[in-house]
């Protein structure tokens, strides 16, 4: 994730037809908000602008969990961790108080607040060794595609197959034992659980800080881009992961101003592996599974896919890490790849989909968007889905991986 290239090497490499690009898909994604907004719900067109959003500021930072991950496991780096540990700080200062009122601008909200059993445990864990093999996370695969990392497209089709078959055994996982839902911000109160969560935020920084200090006698600082002029380093990138630590905050809250509960990715793979099913006319009898007959899921299998608040935040993504891929000069398509990586990809992918259905989320949804709720179950998805994550690290040589 870091850069070697000089300031005239980065703005040198943008040519004219990227430039081009990256207006005509600024002009498509300005005018597909507002026809949202006019032929929709007036918050749609805003849902994709903030995907759009997110998608340029996890591309312009290569933000991403597997990575960061990965590097404090196999090296004892913790900048990538450090920058998440920011970023879900300054969100539980912004969300502790909102859900403690129960409303945003007198609109109703509501967190994530879901029960701690095995399908968290061993949804993240499978969702951990998913991300490793499959080489992105729910959020990660999306950026990377915009940005024309073709390796993402079997890890995305895997995603939804995984969701789409979890969603057949999600209600023997819900069946078997679980604690009930613990929420911070109901037993303690907004401001202590803040101050408990800022505690534990610390807490793990100064951990990988130590762990880097331990291995090389200092700690990597969060430099990207340095020298290049703040409005280019801006629009080209590269980031520090920092800001995009704090955009991922500040856009997350604003999902919650829009939709009323925080940002997830991973609620739309089950939906598109449905509609998928569906278009292929499977006999599956989707609409009898638990999972399709809770509230407002039914409506979705059957509405249209771009009514769909998750699945419209997620195309924005996909359409900002294009835009920033342009913008950087950086956009090329790869895929070509050995066939033991298009394999880990898949088999990465339906791990991923799978993990994330039966834990209530993903890395966004359940650890990110479970943690700014006050619910201990984000916790405890962090826990085992870093558990799988070492073990999908040791499994990457098998598939010719890094």
């Amino acid at each position: 994730m870091s850069s070697t290239s000089s300031p005239v090497d980065t703005l040198s490499t943008v040519s004219a037809s990227q430039r081009l690009a990256a207006i005509l898909i600024s002009i498509a994604l300005a005018a597909s908000a507002w026809w949202l907004s006019t032929e929709q719900q007036g918050r749609d067109g805003w849902l994709l602008l903030i995907g759009g959003v997110i998608g340029l500021a996890l591309y312009q930072a290569s933000f991403g969990f597997t990575t960061a991950w990965r590097n404090l496991i196999l090296q004892r780096r913790g900048k990538g961790l450090r920058a998440q540990m920011v970023m879900l700080a300054l969100a539980v200062c912004l969300f502790f108080p909102v859900l403690s009122a129960g409303e945003l601008f007198g609109d109703s909200v509501f967190a994530l607040v879901r029960p701690l059993g095995w399908s968290v445990i061993c949804g993240a864990f499978i969702f951990g060794v998913g991300m490793q093999l499959g080489n992105g996370c729910a959020s990660g695969n999306l950026y990377h595609a915009g940005g024309g990392q073709m390796r993402a497209i079997p890890s995305m089709i895997g995603f939804a197959a995984g969701g789409l078959w979890a969603t057949a055994d999600y209600e023997w996982w819900q069946n078997q034992p679980q604690l009930e839902p613990v929420s911070l911000i109901r037993d303690f109160g907004a401001a202590p659980a803040i101050a408990l969560n800022l505690m534990l935020f610390a807490a793990i920084a100064l951990l990988t800080i130590w762990l880097e200090k331990r291995r090389y006698g200092d700690w990597e600082r969060d430099t990207e881009g340095q020298g290049l002029p703040l409005a280019r380093r801006l629009m080209r990138g590269p980031w520090p992961l920092i800001w995009a630590g704090i955009v991922l905050a500040l856009m997350n809250f604003a999902t919650l101003a829009m939709v009323g509960r925080p940002w997830t990715v991973a609620l739309a793979y089950p939906l598109w592996g449905a509609k998928a099913a569906m278009l292929l006319e499977l006999d599956l009898e989707i609409d009898f599974w638990s999972y399709w007959t809770q509230p407002g899921r039914e409506d979705a299998l059957y509405a249209p896919l771009l009514e769909d608040a998750t699945s419209l935040m997620n195309i924005g993504i996909i359409a900002g890490a294009l835009l920033a891929a342009n913008l950087a000069g950086r956009f090329s398509f790869e895929w070509r790849l050995p066939p033991l990586h298009w394999l880990a990809a898949s088999i990465g992918g339906v791990m991923l989909g799978y993990g994330a259905t039966i834990a209530f989320g993903c890395n966004i949804g359940a650890f990110f968007g479970g943690i700014v709720s006050g619910s201990l179950h984000g916790w405890l998805w962090l826990v085992a889905a870093f558990f799988g994550s070492l073990l999908g690290t040791r499994l990457r040589p098998l598939f010719r991986l890094q």
